[in-house]
């Protein structure tokens, strides 16, 4: 009794959906305030306010896709804050996505239980998963609540998406991709990743992980041709502007601004400009090693590897090994945080060493960045404790989110759950070590 009491105390989702919208819009209206009456913006430099019949990439820092354009034209024909108010939305959206799958296809697994077979067995045995109780279901609601809630109400979340960044609708297609491959509905989910890739390249990663798990040309195929698709006509509107800026210039991308990424401090000593010489001057073998190019190696090696052994965790690596790290790149991998947050049993100290390392990195960059002392030695040494930290709870997530028993769902169509729209959901269990 004690246990379901807390269940009680949560409100339901639509009431944190609601606060959550409530929110946004007040941040919304509170930025368009901020912006007319101080010279510090509440709005992100990059927020784009589109001219009709003018290319995007006339503006010097635009490197998006030419849909992102399109879909803001309303900031000059309605209001300069239609996109706001639509990556709110989308903001919205992500956290309803978040709820379902919690409800529908993880929390589910929570509780589930089987005895595995001793070492060298290869039976497997399998669970019928059930709503066995009105009390269960209520528990696993207010979960799904609170973890969809603390995206909604994560301030990096919420000030991002009011500050004009685009992410969001990123993360939106993202969410209905995995939301898609719970549902076996993999036609969709090869669309969606296609879409995905266009908007940013770095949900490539995930299309490894969803071919490991259906082996499918068909699925590479669809993908393939969406992103194709999409560039083509791009191309065939806007040009090779188009191409260079959203796609090539990444390939070489090069800031020597401090930043999380390791990679930071070889950029500034290195940098045209900042004492680092002409790139020809030097060199090959040290060329090769000041190359952008070289940095993606560890980067992709360990990402792709992380989609192919484990399914999960792939866009943590990406992120902790790119060769530019700012905090707007934490959210491609807290989104995943809700979802996996069921199965990690040393969350909080977790959270400890994440937010400890990055508080003894900011500390160091202050006196950089507002007194303006050359710290950037002692700054770069800060980052690299920063990822040995983030490292470290990468290898501590893998560790408490592989268990013993690991469950593979099957879906069949004879009956259909009236609850949630899935047929008989049976786990097949295997044992540390088996293949399943």
């Amino acid at each position: 009794m004690v246990k379901a009491s807390w269940a009680k105390h949560i409100p339901p989702f639509w009431f944190t959906l609601v606060v959550s919208a409530a929110l946004r819009v007040g941040l919304i209206l509170y930025s368009e305030w901020h912006d007319a009456h101080s010279i510090v913006k509440y709005t992100d430099v990059d927020y784009p306010l589109i001219q009709l019949l003018t290319s995007p990439y006339t503006r010097e820092t635009y490197r998006y896709t030419p849909l992102l354009a399109l879909l803001l034209l309303p900031n000059e024909l309605l209001h300069p804050s239609f996109g706001k108010y639509l990556f709110a939305a989308c903001d919205l959206v992500n956290g309803a996505l978040i709820y379902q799958i919690l409800v529908t296809s993880l929390l589910p697994l929570q509780g589930t239980k089987s005895s595995a077979p001793p070492p060298g067995n290869k039976a497997q045995t399998a669970v019928q998963v059930q709503d066995t109780a009105p009390q269960s279901t209520r528990e696993r609601d207010a979960m799904a609540t609170l973890l969809a809630g603390s995206h909604l109400l994560n301030p990096l979340v919420f000030s991002i998406s009011t500050r004009g960044s685009s992410e969001s609708i990123l993360c939106t297609f993202i969410l209905l991709n995995l939301y898609s491959a719970l549902r076996r509905r993999w036609g969709t989910a090869a669309i969606l990743l296609g879409v995905s890739t266009h908007w940013k390249l770095y949900p490539v990663i995930y299309g490894i992980s969803c071919l490991a798990a259906i082996a499918s040309i068909r699925f590479a195929m669809v993908s393939a041709s969406t992103f194709f698709a999409l560039g083509v006509f791009c191309y065939a509107i806007w040009g090779h502007p188009f191409l260079y800026e959203a796609f090539l210039y990444h390939l070489h991308r090069l800031d020597h601004r401090h930043n999380f990424s390791p990679y930071f401090y070889l950029a500034y000593l290195t940098y045209p400009g900042q004492g680092g010489g002409d790139f020809m001057d030097v060199p090959l073998w040290r060329r090769y090693l000041r190359s952008p190019l070289t940095s993606l190696i560890p980067q992709l090696t360990l990402s792709l590897g992380f989609g192919i052994l484990f399914g999960q965790h792939r866009t943590y690596a990406f992120v902790l090994f790119n060769r530019v790290c700012t905090s707007q790149y934490f959210l491609w991998y807290t989104l995943f945080l809700p979802l996996l947050a069921p199965r990690i049993r040393s969350l909080w100290f977790c959270a400890a060493i994440w937010f400890g390392t990055q508080a003894l990195w900011l500390a160091e960059a202050y006196r950089l960045e507002f007194l303006g002392e050359n710290v950037h030695l002692s700054l770069w040494l800060r980052g690299l404790i920063y990822l040995a930290g983030h490292a470290w709870v990468l290898t501590k997530v893998i560790d408490d989110y592989t268990v013993d028993v690991i469950c593979y769902p099957v879906y069949t169509a004879s009956v259909v759950s009236p609850r949630d729209g899935f047929g008989n959901v049976v786990f097949q269990c295997k044992g540390e070590g088996e293949e399943p």
